[in-house]
């Protein structure tokens, strides 16, 4: 694997009818955290923290333009309570540089700020949901 300096991301989020949809074009920054919990293990006979790692999460942040087109970041996320075929989440995509890391994720949360110069955008907070460990592929 290379080192890499700009790199082309690719995010796709299922609809709420469950199709993916590329909301690369209308995504202005991402955040993707994968973070671990952990367990406070120590001894009464350390002098410094022990920890186990816990259960692995995944959350990912979207800042976005509002684009109300079809299949656009509105369509997508204008219903974030819709299960898709009765299922708890929403697959998503993250690609970069060839390797992908496929998710289920809950819309936890969707915003709608307005800039102060007029602009609108849609901020919308993701979590796993599937219980299965985030692996890129």
């Amino acid at each position: 694997m290379a080192k890499e300096g700009l790199s082309i991301v690719t995010i796709s989020v299922d609809d709420s009818g469950g199709t993916a949809r590329d909301l690369s074009n209308d995504i202005l920054s991402a955040t993707l955290t994968t973070p671990q919990g952990q367990f406070d293990m120590t001894g009464l006979d350390k002098s410094a923290i022990e920890r186990l790692g816990g259960l692995m999460d995944a959350k990912l942040s979207l800042h976005m333009t509002f684009n109300d087109a079809a299949g656009a970041s509105f369509q997508v996320f204008k219903n974030p309570s819709v299960n898709v075929g009765g299922a708890a989440g929403r697959t998503v995509s993250y690609a970069v540089s060839g390797q992908t890391l496929p998710m289920e994720m809950l819309i936890t949360s969707v915003s709608y700020p307005r800039g102060a110069d007029g602009v609108q955008y849609i901020d919308a907070e993701l979590e796993l949901c599937s219980g299965t460990v985030p692996t890129w592929a």
